[in-house]
C-alpha cells in the first residue's frame, strides 16, 4: 500500500491477504493486514490508535527520538526497560530512533512515508511544518494517498490552538470533573485517562473513515482530533440536559442522573452495583428480592417517582440485601434479568473467568496485556509482537 508512489498496491495487498469466504479464522491475518502506518506519537492517545491498527494486522513502525516515548518512564516499576504504562499501548509495533531535526533522519522518514498509508503524529502545532514535514505544506502534494492523522490538545484553530494539553486538564476544562465525584470529594478526576483513550479510539475511527473514502477517490486527507473536542463529546447525557433543558446535574457520585436504582449497595459486607433503567427491570428486581409491596407504592411507580424518592427506595433495598452473599445475589439478579455485579478490584476483574473466556488476557513470553475488545469472525486481531525496545528494529528499517 502506498502513500504516493504505488497507488495500485493497496487493492493487490488486500486481495492477496484476504481469507476465502467461510475460511477458519487465521490469527496471522487481520482485517487491515498490509496497511503501513508510521506512529510518530507519544504517551496515550496516538500510541493507542496505532496499537489498535496494529492489533488488526497493520504494519506499524514507531518512530521515537533518542529520548524515547515519555511513557517509557511513567511510573516506578519497569519491565524490559520500560514502564508498564508504555507496554499497555505499544505492542505489535517495530521501533526506530530518528532525530527529525537533522536532514539525514528526515530523509529516512520521507523514504518510509513514500510507501506508508497512514502517518500519525501528536507534536505541538507547527513542529512538523518546521521540520519540512507539514501535511498541507510539504506532504499532501508529494504523497497524495497519504492519510495524515494529527492529535492535539485543542486542535488547530480557536483561542487555545496549539497550546499543550493533557488528559486531566481536558477533564477539568470540558466539565467532566464537574459531574464526577460527590459533595464530600468535590470535582474529581476520572481514574483512567478517559479523554486520552477516547481520543485514540476516535483517531482510529477517523483513519478508517479516511481509508474507506480513499478506496473511492484514491486520495488521502488530514484526520484531526483533539482532547478538548473528545472530552466535550463524552458529556452525554449532561450536555444534552443543559443544551435542551437548561438543567445542570452537578456532581452525580455513583448514582445515575436519570435512572434509579442505578447505584452501589452492600451485600454481606461487600460492595455491589445494581443498574435498573426500565420499569420492567424494577419489577424484576422487586419480585426477585421479595419486595413486591414496592410495586404498589406510589413513591416508586415510574422512573420520575423513583428519582424523586431514590433515598427511601435505596434504604428499603439495602435493608433487604444487607446479609446476602454478594456474588450469589448478583448471579441471582442477573439470571432474573436485572443488571448487577460485584465491585471488583483491577486484580479481581482480570482474574475473573469471563475475562479468560472472552480472550481479554494475552501473554507472549514476558509480555502480558489486555486482549482485543473488537472480535471479527473471519479476520480476528492478534498479538504478534511484544512492545519494542527503543530503536530495536533500526537503523535500516524498511517496510
Amino acid at each position: 500500500m502506498s502513500g504516493g508512489n504505488e497507488p495500485q498496491r493497496s487493492g493487490a495487498s488486500a486481495a492477496a491477504t484476504a481469507p476465502r469466504a467461510g475460511a477458519a479464522p487465521d490469527p496471522g491475518i487481520g482485517a487491515i493486514a498490509g496497511l503501513r502506518v508510521l506512529d510518530l506519537t507519544r504517551v496515550v492517545a496516538g500510541p493507542l490508535c496505532a496499537q489498535t491498527l496494529a492489533d488488526h494486522g497493520a504494519n506499524v513502525i514507531k518512530v521515537e527520538s533518542s529520548i524515547g516515548d515519555e511513557s517509557r518512564r511513567l511510573g516506578r516499576r519497569f519491565v524490559d526497560g520500560s514502564a508498564p504504562y508504555f507496554h499497555g499501548l505499544n505492542r505489535n509495533k517495530r521501533s526506530i530512533v530518528l532525530d527529525l531535526s537533522t536532514d539525514a533522519d528526515r530523509e529516512q522518514l520521507l523514504a518510509l512515508i513514500a510507501d506508508a498509508d497512514v502517518l500519525i503524529e501528536n507534536f505541538i502545532a507547527g513542529t512538523m511544518a518546521r521540520w519540512g514535514l507539514g501535511y498541507e505544506e510539504h506532504l499532501a502534494a508529494r504523497f497524495p494517498r497519504l492519510i495524515y492523522c494529527t492529535i492535539s490538545g485543542y486542535g488547530n484553530d480557536g483561542p487555545l490552538a496549539g497550546l499543550p494539553g493533557y488528559d486531566a486538564v481536558a477533564q477539568a476544562m470540558s466539565g467532566l470533573m464537574s459531574i464526577n465525584g460527590d459533595p464530600a470529594s468535590g470535582p474529581t478526576r476520572i481514574g483512567i485517562p478517559l479523554v486520552d483513550l477516547a481520543t485514540g479510539m476516535n483517531a482510529t475511527i477517523g483513519i478508517l473513515l479516511a481509508l474507506a473514502e480513499r478506496a473511492r477517490s484514491g486520495r488521502g486527507q488530514r484526520v484531526e482530533t483533539a482532547l478538548f473536542d473528545n472530552a466535550l463529546a463524552l458529556l452525554h447525557p449532561h450536555a444534552s440536559e443543559w443544551l435542551l433543558a437548561k438543567h445542570l446535574n452537578g456532581l452525580t457520585g455513583n448514582r445515575h442522573p436519570v435512572s434509579a436504582p442505578y447505584e452501589p449497595f452492600t451485600a454481606g459486607g461487600a460492595p455491589i452495583f445494581i443498574g435498573v433503567v426500565a420499569d420492567r427491570q424494577f419489577s424484576l428486581l422487586c419480585r426477585t428480592l421479595g419486595l413486591d409491596d414496592m410495586l404498589a407504592d406510589p413513591r416508586f411507580q415510574g422512573l420520575a417517582a423513583r428519582l424523586e424518592n431514590r433515598d427511601e427506595m435505596h434504604d428499603i433495598i439495602q435493608a433487604r440485601i444487607v446479609d446476602e452473599n454478594a456474588d450469589a445475589l448478583c448471579t441471582r439478579l442477573m439470571r432474573a434479568g436485572v443488571p448487577a455485579g460485584a465491585m471488583h478490584t483491577v486484580a479481581e476483574a482480570l482474574d475473573h473467568p469471563q475475562t479468560a473466556a472472552r480472550g481479554m488476557l494475552v501473554s507472549m513470553g514476558g509480555y502480558r496485556g489486555v486482549g482485543i475488545p473488537v472480535k471479527l469472525a473471519r479476520t480476528p486481531g492478534s498479538v504478534r509482537r511484544a512492545p519494542p525496545r527503543p530503536g530495536a528494529d533500526g537503523p535500516e528499517i524498511d517496510w
